[in-house]
């Protein structure tokens, strides 16, 4: 996890190093104010924006593993003081997703595998594939116009992040995650479903649903776990479309800002936050095998 850490710390650093602009400049045109030349040059000597490269990197990198990831230019308040109001927000989009596909997703995909090449099978895997197919974007935006527009059964912006504020961003990106995760089920629970011991619980007379939920499920559930860990990195850290579009004041929308107002210091902190929560995550995953399946114990 360091190594990983460091290597896309110094890549951050090198795009935004060499990313077109000037930092000064764009800090003050944030701020709304057009200082003189002299200003410019003095504010970059006394940012180190003269200093060789890697002296400007082991300087940022030394800051940063103190927790001090620099002053956004945008909204003129601390990195991390900012990242740490907007993850909030975001991890709550984040669990109620996953919480609506989890819901929809593992009994459907059971139910797909249990009737295999059946009508309800065929329905479920034909749904599935249409809602793999349909762009996020796309359904947020029908969503908006036929939900809060027409049946004006929800606010279409607001300004909290309240329970009615989030029911459409969340179905929104839990839509094509429970398509996808229903075909994962679906396979993996197949797969369970051809093994010698099914075949040996059946003959001993066990119940059908006793084999399904108490032997299958069970062994199916470790390679869903990985997918699952994955996704909820890549929703606290890949929501800024959905976040956009619902105006939802999360991680992805700040992340989008950062970037239209060239705020480099913001654009790194998210970066290198983001990385992190990955790493955390997949070892959260990996820890998680031993208990879900006692064979990966190290001996």
């Amino acid at each position: 996890m360091i190594i990983v850490l460091f290597g896309i710390s110094f890549l951050t650093f090198c795009l935004i190093y060499l990313a077109p602009g000037d930092p000064v400049k764009a800090m003050y045109a944030a701020n709304g104010s057009v200082p003189s030349e002299e200003v410019l040059k003095a504010m970059r000597e006394k940012m180190g924006l003269n200093d060789p490269f890697l002296m400007q990197y082991f300087n940022w990198l030394f800051h940063c593993l103190h927790g001090d990831f620099g002053t956004s230019y945008s909204l003129n308040k601390p990195v991390v003081t900012v990242l740490l109001q907007r993850l909030w927000p975001t991890l709550k989009l984040t669990l109620f997703s996953l919480i609506l596909m989890l819901a929809v997703s593992v009994p459907f995909g059971v139910l797909s595998a249990v009737k295999c090449n059946k009508a309800a099978d065929y329905i479920i895997r034909v749904i599935s594939f249409v809602g793999i197919s349909l762009p996020g974007f796309w359904l947020g935006i029908m969503l908006i116009y036929i939900v809060a527009l027409k049946l004006k059964l929800l606010p279409v912006i607001s300004a909290d992040t309240g329970f009615k504020k989030l029911i459409l961003p969340a179905v929104t990106l839990a839509f094509s995650m429970a398509a996808k995760y229903t075909r994962q089920v679906r396979a993996a629970v197949l797969e369970e479903l051809h093994k010698d011991y099914v075949i040996g619980a059946r003959t001993r007379g066990i119940k059908e649903r006793t084999v399904l939920w108490a032997h299958v499920f069970p062994n199916a559930l470790l390679p869903l776990v990985t997918l699952l860990g994955l996704s909820f990195g890549s929703l606290l850290g890949g929501t800024a479309v959905v976040e956009v579009i619902f105006s939802y004041p999360g991680l992805g929308s700040l992340a989008v800002s950062a970037v239209a107002a060239r705020d480099y210091p913001l654009i790194q902190g998210y970066v290198l936050w983001t990385a992190l929560i990955y790493m955390v995550i997949n070892l959260v995953v990996d820890v998680s095998y031993e208990i879900l399946d006692p064979r990966t114990k190290v001996r």
